[in-house]
């Protein structure tokens, strides 16, 4: 991979001391966070170019990470911005990034999660694992609200435009939608 036009070129290297999985930009554009094989996720400020949170709770390696649709420059600018982290430790960790804590680990998986997706309004958080199971959490208390299980290991989830179903696909080569209407 080459770079014709360098000028504007922002390389960062040295946040992370393995592969990194994923990077997300939060809704303002203002943060990006970055997951590794490091077993850390950290946020950049697009301000100052700098590490300003470096997240090292989980246990192995953090396969994806996901922002809430919370927050400035959001539909939902009243609620706190949160990012959520997805690791081979089987947890979900939630993340308060207006100071920089962490706000839940997420409990129920038994085997790699791979997935998680907030709901448009970002009250809840589903997760997918290898375990077969869909999670959905509370963002607000962290307590688990639903789970389905399916017949193979998850690789994605989604909601719909109007958080009343999540999808997930499977690694039997199923897509399955569920309803999800409280």
């Amino acid at each position: 991979c080459q770079f014709y036009n360098q000028v504007n070129l922002y390389y960062y290297r040295g946040g992370h001391s393995d592969e990194v999985n994923a990077i997300k930009w939060d809704p303002s554009g203002s943060w990006l966070a970055s997951c590794s094989d490091d077993f850390t996720a950290k946020i950049w400020n697009m301000k100052t170019d700098k590490c300003v949170y470096d997240f090292k709770h989980h246990t192995k390696e953090i396969y994806t990470i996901r922002w809430s649709p919370t927050g400035p420059g959001t539909a939902n600018p009243n609620k706190s911005l949160v990012l959520a982290s997805a690791s081979f430790d089987t947890t979900v960790k939630l993340w308060d990034i207006a100071q920089g804590k962490e706000l839940f680990s997420l409990v129920k998986h038994t085997d790699p999660v791979y997935s998680v997706a907030f709901s448009p309004n970002g009250d809840f958080i589903a997760s997918g694992s290898f375990d077969k199971c869909l999670h959905i959490w509370s963002v607000k208390d962290g307590s688990l609200v639903k789970t389905y299980k399916g017949n193979g290991g998850i690789f994605e989830v989604c909601w719909n435009p109007t958080g009343d179903k999540v999808a997930a696909c499977f690694s039997t080569n199923a897509v399955c939608i569920v309803d999800f209407r409280m």
